[in-house]
C-alpha cells in the first residue's frame, strides 16, 4: 500500500481536525449495506466548502492519493468502499439548502442535504422533491448513482431531476454544468455525464434540482394475487392502459411475510401490488376505479385502501422496510442484493426467471420492485463468511443480469455498478465500455477518483466484487 501521509499532512494543515486517521472514523467509512467489504480507508476528511474540496483534490492529485466520495453510505454495490486505500471525502457537513425558487420550481442544495431534509424545507411552498430510493440518502449521492425509487414511474429518476451541478474535478478544477433553464441545446450534456458517474469523474458540491407541485389529492391501496405471474401481468396491463400511476410496487410472498413480522401487519402471505394515485379528487377516484377493474381481471383480491396521509405513510413505510424486514427472517445474515430493468413486455418472464434462479440457488430471499418501469430487485440471505452460499447467490444474481441484457434491458436500473457489477459492464456495453474508460482517463489521468469502480482498470482488469 502506498503511503499517502504527505497528502494527509497537507490536508490537516488546511482543515485541522476535520481530517482524521483514527481507526474508529476509518472503520465507520468501511461499511456497506450489503455483503461487499473492503479494508477501511487510510483517512477521512469532512470538507465544508467547495473551496476546501478543490484544495483537497489538488493535494491528492499531486500526491496520487485515491479519493472516494461519501454521503450517507446507503449504496448497495460497494460504491464508496476504499478498495485501494486513500482518502474518503465525507460531504455530509456540506448540508445547506442554498436557495429555494418556488417560482422556477427548483432548489439549489449542497450534496450533504438529504431528500427528507429538502422536503421538510419545501413544506410551505406547495412543492416537493419526488425521487425516493427508500433510504434517506444524500442528494449528492443520489445524483452520483443516478438514483430512482418508488415514484420514478411518474416523476422519473435523478437523470430527470438534476438541472445543473457544481463539480470539482480530479485536479481541483471547479466546473459548473447545466443551467437553471428548463432545457438547453448548448454543447455536450456534462450534467448527464456526471449524474450516474459514481464519483469516478468528479466530486459533486452543488445541485440544482427540479421540483414538482404537491398533488391535490392522493390515495393508495394494496391488493393480493394468487401467484406472481398474475400480479406482474396486472402491472403490464395497467401501464399499457395509460393509467397515470404515481407508484406501482410489487412484493412477493416472502417480502409480505417479512413485512408482517416486522410491522405487525396481517397481509396475506401472497404476491402483492402496492399502488398510489395522485391528482384531483375526481381524477384519483377515476384512476383507482380503472386500476381496480384491471386488477380484478388478473385475480387481484382483498383491496385495502389508504386515503389518509397517516395510512399512506404506514403503507409505504412497510414497503421501504422490506429489505431490513427480510434480513430478520435469517438473523445474522447479510444480503446479496441485485436489481435489473427490462422492457415492460419482458417483465413477467424476467421476474419468473429471477424466482427460478433464486430457487435453484436454494437460498431464502425476496423479489420486490418498482415494476411500473420494468425495474425489480432481489435479496438473497447468506451467512457471513460462507463462501459457498455467497457463490450460489452471486451465480443467481449474474444469471438475472445476463437475462436482462439478452432481452434488451440493463444489469441495473437503480443500484448502479460500484464493484458489484463491474464484471458485467463489458457484456452490456461492448466497445462503449472502453469509451467510458477513455472519458475517465481524460478527466482523471492519475486515476485518483474512486479507483476500481464502474470502468475498466487501466491494465484492463475488472473486479466482480469484494468479500
Amino acid at each position: 500500500m502506498v503511503n499517502h501521509q504527505k497528502a494527509f499532512d497537507e490536508i490537516h494543515r488546511l482543515i485541522g481536525d476535520r481530517l482524521s486517521q483514527k481507526q474508529s472514523d476509518r472503520d465507520q467509512h468501511a461499511q456497506s449495506e450489503t455483503w461487499h467489504r473492503a479494508p477501511p480507508p487510510d483517512a477521512v476528511a469532512w470538507p465544508e466548502t467547495t473551496a476546501e474540496v478543490s484544495r483537497i483534490l489538488e493535494i491528492c492529485n499531486r500526491h496520487r492519493c485515491p479519493v472516494i466520495g461519501w454521503g450517507t453510505g446507503t449504496s448497495l454495490e460497494g460504491h464508496a468502499l476504499a478498495t485501494q486505500g486513500g482518502l474518503v471525502l465525507d460531504v455530509m457537513r456540506m448540508n445547506r439548502v442554498l436557495e429555494l425558487r418556488p417560482e422556477d420550481m427548483l432548489a439549489i442544495v449542497q450534496p450533504g442535504v438529504t431528500r427528507e431534509a429538502l422536503n421538510t424545507d419545501l413544506r410551505a411552498t406547495g412543492l416537493f422533491f419526488p425521487i425516493d430510493p427508500g433510504a434517506n440518502a444524500s442528494l449528492g449521492g443520489m445524483a452520483a448513482t443516478r438514483a430512482s425509487g418508488t415514484m420514478a414511474v411518474r416523476y422519473g429518476t435523478m437523470r430527470d431531476a438534476v438541472l445543473a451541478l457544481e463539480v470539482v474535478l480530479a485536479d481541483g478544477t471547479v466546473i459548473r454544468t447545466g443551467t437553471k433553464a428548463a432545457k438547453s441545446s448548448a454543447g455536450y450534456d456534462l450534467t448527464a455525464l456526471m449524474v450516474g458517474s459514481e464519483g469516478t469523474l468528479g466530486i459533486i458540491t452543488e445541485l440544482t434540482l427540479r421540483l414538482h407541485g404537491q398533488p391535490e389529492d392522493s390515495a393508495a391501496a394494496v391488493c393480493a394475487f394468487g401467484n406472481m405471474r398474475d400480479a406482474v401481468d396486472c402491472v403490464a396491463m395497467t401501464m399499457q392502459s395509460g393509467i397515470p400511476m404515481a407508484r406501482i410496487e410489487f412484493m412477493d410472498a416472502v417480502a409480505m411475510r417479512a413485512v408482517n413480522r416486522n410491522s405487525g401487519t396481517d397481509y396475506p402471505e401472497q404476491p402483492h401490488l402496492m399502488v398510489e394515485f395522485n391528482g384531483s379528487p375526481d381524477g384519483v377516484r377515476a384512476n383507482a376505479a380503472a386500476f381496480g377493474e384491471i386488477a380484478a381481471e388478473c385475480g387481484g383480491q382483498g383491496f385495502q385502501w389508504a386515503s389518509s396521509p397517516e395510512d399512506r405513510h404506514r403503507l409505504w413505510e412497510a414497503r421501504h422496510a422490506a429489505y431490513w424486514a427480510t434480513l430478520k427472517l435469517r438473523p445474522g445474515a447479510t444480503g446479496v442484493v441485485t436489481d435489473v430493468c427490462v422492457p415492460m413486455s419482458e417483465l413477467p418472464g424476467a421476474v419468473e426467471a429471477a424466482a427460478a434462479a433464486m430457487a435453484e440457488a436454494g437460498l431464502l430471499g425476496n423479489i420486490v420492485g418498482h415494476v411500473g418501469d420494468g425495474n425489480f430487485h432481489t435479496l438473497m440471505l447468506v451467512e457471513p463468511g460462507n463462501q459457498e452460499e455467497l457463490s450460489r447467490a452471486k451465480k443467481a444474481a449474474d444469471a438475472m443480469a445476463r437475462r436482462a441484457i439478452e432481452v434488451g434491458g440493463t444489469v441495473s436500473g437503480e443500484h448502479g455498478i460500484g464493484v458489484g457489477k463491474r464484471g458485467l459492464m463489458q457484456e452490456q456495453h461492448g466497445a462503449a465500455w472502453a469509451v467510458m474508460a477513455s472519458i475517465k482517463a481524460a478527466l482523471d489521468p492519475h486515476n485518483i477518483l474512486n479507483p476500481g469502480k464502474l470502468v475498466p482498470d487501466r491494465d484492463g482488469a475488472s473486479d466482480t466484487g469484494l468479500a
